[in-house]
């Protein structure tokens, strides 16, 4: 046996077919999120929620302006007034002055014809390179003089300085940094004699004959420009020639033995 269900019907508000209903009925579809805009009357709006990006866009560049560059020169004033041309050299900066000492070493090389203007201005590079370069040799010898090279040279400065102002008493204008230079810069024949004796025999003839020439060189150079650059030098000239002679003969005993 069948059962019947009683179904009750489907009335429509419009009355007709629900395929033939008009669209004013329709409920349109609505987008998930859309906040509602910031107006200027509602004080508590928040202005960051606004997504107007027309007006956001116009209002960033009325307030903002592009960043401005300065050129090269003016970058340059305003570090310091000059550029990386016009920079002076790193030597100079250090108080090295290289065609100084060229000068100096050339009339340190003729013993007949000393240039005293020339060293009236002191300065520890040239020596410091001699130095160095005395101490290069004696270490191609098999000998390491560097501490005691530096070391005597300090202690003949002194000497020289303590002995000279003696001499002059109270009228003496020699000074300890004048001092070490001129006797740093009268190290070049020793060590010239230190590249020579590489090529020499220890203990031979010809070493000791040119230890003498070498000594007897820096004493006369050394000599010449203390009288001359010193005041009450020259009535003293066979003592302090004796100084330099016993400081350079030390030094060459460095060389000989």
């Amino acid at each position: 046996m069948s059962k019947d269900f009683n179904v009750p019907p489907v009335i429509f508000p419009s009355g007709g077919n629900p395929s033939t209903g008009t669209t004013q009925n329709r409920r349109l579809p609505t987008a998930p999120f859309q906040p509602s805009r910031s107006s200027s009357s509602n004080p508590n709006a928040i202005p960051f929620m606004s997504f107007d990006i027309g007006s956001a866009a116009a209002s960033s560049s009325t307030s903002f302006s592009a960043p401005q560059f300065g050129s090269a020169n003016s970058i340059g004033v305003i570090g310091g007034g000059m550029g990386f041309d016009d920079e002076p050299p790193l030597l100079e900066e250090l108080g090295i002055n290289t065609r100084q000492i060229y000068t100096k070493t050339v009339s340190i090389l003729n013993p007949l014809r000393v240039n005293a203007n020339l060293h009236e201005d002191a300065d520890l590079s040239g020596p410091f390179l001699f130095l160095m370069a005395f101490g290069l040799f004696q270490l191609l010898a098999g000998k390491l003089h560097f501490g005691i090279i530096l070391g005597w040279v300090t202690m003949a400065a002194l000497f020289l300085y303590v002995v000279f102002n003696m001499l002059a008493g109270r009228n003496g204008n020699l000074d300890l940094y004048r001092c070490v230079s001129l006797i740093g810069y009268c190290m070049l024949p020793i060590v010239v004699l230190s590249a020579v004796a590489l090529f020499l025999p220890q203990g031979g003839v010809a070493i000791y004959i040119a230890a003498g020439v070498f000594v007897v060189w820096s004493t006369r150079v050394c000599t010449r420009l203390l009288v001359e650059l010193a005041s009450c030098g020259d009535e003293h000239r066979g003592l302090i020639a004796y100084a330099c002679f016993l400081i350079y003969t030390l030094f060459s005993l460095l060389v000989v033995f």
